[in-house]
């Protein structure tokens, strides 16, 4: 069975839901590289009954005419490439069934260079199989797994001391690594549910218990497995519905707005007033949208479906829908955060890294480190700068704007997150909770700007005196094509006529341009770029001049922070995307050019931008 052909397998399996009234669960099997992992979900695999047809005896055959010893992990590693390392690269996804239940089962990778892929692998998983060698005995990734395990909740572990033929199923070598590991799970708040001597190439203790270990009297892997209580539906919980994306149509007059997302938890129906966080946006849902299938009048967790919303309001992909009335998602820019690092350079205070949590993609810095814990050793340091590869960090992160979370306790879904570093996934971790402060990054930021600028003699007065005008910054916004842009040239050409100094910051001068921005981490950034031009041209006496699309009220205080202490006036072209903010001024097109120039002007002359003297 190929990586490929597993994957489709559990998905369709998964897709069935509870066929015949039949539970599913899913399990992650997980250990150290060469202690068997994939051997043994292929001898589930093939003593369950849940391979297709003829598969076994392909793959039999396929060893034979190779000239190579069939394994049962070929079964599941049969990518050429997969073969030739001898090690499982990516989690890989496949379906076995017990008398009672069906499994969807993830191989997560145990070689270190792959571990990173464990965030994923594990993060689905209801429990574990971990498996140790009773040859090698327990391994630094051994625990690393285990940690990681700790970290992402998985608190159902049944450890397979595997190879046990090797060691002549000597009950000393399984009472020993008993002993050591079941302490070091403790230590990672898990409490294991067993340790089963096992033989998966011989098919030892897999799905019947077997002769060669007298002195085991335990379940089988199979047995241990049925006993795991499956985790409660996710529907009791409050609604979560992490906005993937935003969909509109035009076509014969229709002009609804879809919203699109997975369900993670709860439950929504028609008519339920529901609220966008962090926007603070509220609406009430008017349908739930179906493809090919007539509307349902109810969406439940686990679905992936669409929204349209009887009042329209806008949103953007990474918002957090919620429902009104039940406990909400915290909303901050602060975290409280345990996270494991697998990045190769460490993780550094005052660096920039880019947080994936739900749909949200945003920038983040690591701005305090409480504790560091080793993975391997489980030493525990404070006052520690930075984090290095595998530890285990207490931290706080930070990102530029708040964003909707949950406490991993509360909903793992929207509670556990990765970081990104140079285009890489470096770390992930769980959010233990939201802090509140009202002494941000950026307040941080510009308080520190301010203390170290070294200005000189000539004031904000002088210049206004000198240029007979205040300087300013007027950002013109609205939904993209309201003709924003050719509205600030104009204003721009007008008033250098009038002698004014006067710049129009186009969107392609802000140090790298709004074009090509794929996602809300690299606006954040172009926004921040912004602030911080405005503020240099507003110092320098300039009335600037920015057109910026869409922006909301989080994007407008992070402006309006990063340009302290200077002035701004907001100016917004068509249907707003403000809900706490108030403009400015209100221009339904800017269509009519010379309309607006004339209300543009007498905005700036009537807040004494633009004074007849200045004296």
């Amino acid at each position: 069975m190929t990586t490929q052909e597993t994957v489709a397998v559990g998905s369709a399996h998964e897709a069935s839901g509870h066929a015949g009234g039949r539970q599913k669960m899913n399990i992650v099997v997980i250990g150290h590289v060469d202690h068997g992992k994939s051997t043994l979900i292929g001898r589930l695999l093939a003593d369950t009954g849940s391979l297709p047809q003829g598969k076994l005896e392909s793959v039999r055959a396929q060893c034979l005419r190779n000239a190579r010893p069939f394994e049962y992990a070929f079964l599941l590693d049969a990518l050429k490439d997969e073969q030739a390392q001898g090690i499982t690269i990516d989690s890989a996804r496949c379906f076995f069934k017990s008398a009672s239940r069906d499994y969807i089962i993830i191989d997560a990778p145990g070689h270190v260079e792959f571990l990173r892929n464990m965030i994923s692998g594990a993060a689905r998983a209801e429990a574990a199989l971990l498996v140790i060698d009773a040859k090698e005995g327990v391994q630094e990734n051994s625990r690393r797994h285990g940690c990681l395990l700790g970290l992402l909740g998985v608190r159902q572990v049944a450890v397979c001391v595997n190879k046990m033929d090797l060691v002549g199923y000597d009950k000393g070598v399984f009472d020993t690594i008993v002993a050591e590991y079941s302490d070091f799970l403790r230590q990672v708040r898990i409490e294991p549910a067993g340790f089963i001597p096992i033989a998966a190439m011989e098919g030892v203790n897999i799905v019947a218990r077997g002769g060669q270990v007298p002195w085991y009297h335990g379940p089988s892997v199979l047995e241990r497995v049925d006993s795991f209580q499956k985790e409660p539906p996710e529907l009791g919980k409050p609604l979560r519905l992490p906005v993937q994306d935003v969909y509109k149509f035009t076509e014969a007059g229709d002009e609804r707005r879809i919203i699109a997302g997975r369900i993670e938890t709860g439950s929504v129906e028609v008519g339920d007033e529901v609220v966008f966080l962090p926007s603070l946006k509220r609406s009430t849902v008017a349908s739930i949208e179906e493809f090919h299938g007539s509307a349902p009048p109810r969406a439940e967790a686990g679905l992936s479906t669409g929204l349209t919303l009887s009042t329209q309001v806008y949103v953007r992909p990474g918002e957090l829908l919620c429902k009104v009335g039940q406990e909400p998602a915290k909303v901050a820019s602060k975290l409280r955060a345990s996270i494991l690092w697998l990045g190769r350079a460490p993780m550094i205070q005052g660096k920039r890294y880019k947080l994936k949590l739900g749909s949200a993609r945003v920038p983040v810095w690591l701005t305090a480190i409480h504790s560091v814990l080793d993975a391997g050793t489980l030493n525990r340091e404070v006052g520690r700068q930075q984090v290095e590869r595998h530890d285990v960090a207490d931290c706080v992160l930070e990102t530029l704007k708040p964003i909707a979370c949950d406490a991993a306790a509360d909903i793992p879904a929207t509670g556990r997150f990765v970081i990104i570093d140079n285009y890489e996934i470096a770390g992930g971790g769980i959010i233990l909770d939201a802090m509140t402060d009202e002494n941000s990054l950026i307040d941080r930021h510009v308080a520190q700007r301010e203390r170290a600028w070294d200005r000189s003699a000539i004031t904000p007065n002088l210049r206004a005196s000198r240029y007979n005008q205040r300087a300013t910054l007027v950002l013109i916004t609205g939904p993209t094509g309201a003709g924003k842009a050719r509205l600030a040239k104009a204003l721009e050409e007008r008033l250098f006529d009038r002698g004014k100094a006067v710049y129009y910051l186009g969107l392609s001068n802000a140090l790298g341009g709004e074009a090509g921005l794929k996602d809300s981490a690299e606006r954040d950034e172009f926004l921040r770029r912004i602030g911080e031009v405005a503020h240099l041209m507003i110092d320098a006496g300039l009335i600037l001049i920015a057109a910026v699309s869409d922006l909301d009220d989080e994007e407008l205080k992070l402006i309006r922070a990063l340009n302290s202490p200077g002035e701004l006036l907001i100016i917004n072209v068509g249907e707003t995307r403000l809900s706490r903010t108030e403009s400015d001024l209100e221009l339904a097109s800017a269509l009519e050019v010379e309309a607006g120039l004339a209300s543009l002007e007498q905005l700036l002359q009537s807040r004494n931008f633009l004074p007849e003297y200045y004296l």
